[in-house]
């Protein structure tokens, strides 16, 4: 098995007993993370309207 699949079935199952341990903590997460790439792409489309307009 090569690094690269082994590190990748690692951080999954990092991921899933993070989940599972810890629901509230993983929907917390999820949402900081959602409301973070909602708001870098509001200023993505503002700064591209400000470059056009």
């Amino acid at each position: 098995m090569n690094a690269k699949k082994l590190l990748t079935f690692a951080g999954i199952a990092l991921v899933l007993f993070f989940v599972i341990s810890q629901p509230q903590n993983s929907a917390g997460m999820v949402g900081t993370i959602v409301d973070f790439l909602r708001d870098a792409a509001e200023s993505v489309i503002t700064f591209v309207s400000g470059v056009f307009n």
